[in-house]
């Protein structure tokens, strides 16, 4: 397996790309891996909050070029392999936080922006490392930057395919936290075990009305955000927040 599964605390999945000694960089059978372990934190009620991150000196290099030869399609590769994992990450309805232990480079870089948090080493960087191979972003990387930083500054960091320190990256928006290298899973793992204590479901929907908020106009955010608040406040757990806070008390969320 070139993916670790791990249950440190409970309602926490620790997801870890495990090929260190190629620094964690994407094959065939990795994407595969990671597909499969993001579909069974996604399908498991006992998760609320993911944690990805890299085995060794890396988060993730990005694609494995010597995985690639002239049978090799692209685009396919992208539309499937790719789409599967990054598409489950924006979709499932729990929180994944990256935690950027080292360098995410490339497909690498769109792996850890397509996670909802991210905790990042004080000592790595970011990197849309295509123009240095003569390719262009992938994995929807055009789209997340874009949204994040504006336009001109998405377009600069493609074209000149510079390392983006942490420093910059969270003045930039595209971290939420930096702290050392050594505390950056622990922190992370930290930081999930928080939410779980949180209403799953106010989590999911949140999640989901963000996301579609960033790809429509105000109008269409404040209609999805009243259907999906239909749905919260007809919850136990809704009911729970509410007579907590009038009983002055930490309220027990179970999901429902």
């Amino acid at each position: 397996m070139t993916v670790k599964y791990e249950t440190p605390h409970d309602g926490v999945a620790v997801i870890t790309l495990d090929r260190p000694d190629k620094l964690n960089s994407f094959n065939g059978q990795m994407r595969a891996d990671l597909t499969d372990a993001m579909k069974t934190a996604s399908a498991d009620d006992a998760i609320r909050a993911v944690v990805l991150t890299g085995a060794g000196r890396a988060f993730c290099a990005g694609a494995d070029v010597t995985a690639v030869n002239d049978k090799f399609n692209v685009e396919d590769v992208l539309n499937t392999e790719y789409a599967a994992f990054l598409s489950t990450i924006a979709t499932m309805p729990k929180p994944v936080i990256a935690a950027i232990n080292g360098p995410a480079a490339g497909i690498g870089m769109t792996t850890a922006l397509t996670c909802d948090l991210r905790v990042m080493s004080e000592d790595t960087y970011l990197m849309s490392a295509f123009a240095n191979i003569g390719l262009v972003p992938d994995g929807g990387l055009s789209y997340l930057l874009t949204r994040e930083i504006g336009y001109a500054r998405a377009y600069q960091l493609a074209i000149e395919a510079e390392k983006l320190g942490a420093d910059h990256a969270l003045e930039w928006g595209l971290v939420n936290r930096t702290v050392p290298m050594t505390d950056v899973l622990t922190n992370a793992v930290e930081w999930a075990k928080t939410l779980t204590e949180r209403a799953p479901l106010a989590l999911s929907l949140t999640k989901r009305v963000f996301r579609a908020a960033s790809q429509g106009g105000l109008h269409n955010a404040m209609t999805f955000e009243a259907q999906n608040q239909r749905v919260a406040i007809a919850t136990d757990d809704c009911r729970e927040g509410v007579t907590a806070l009038m009983e002055k008390r930490k309220p027990t969320f179970k999901g429902k």
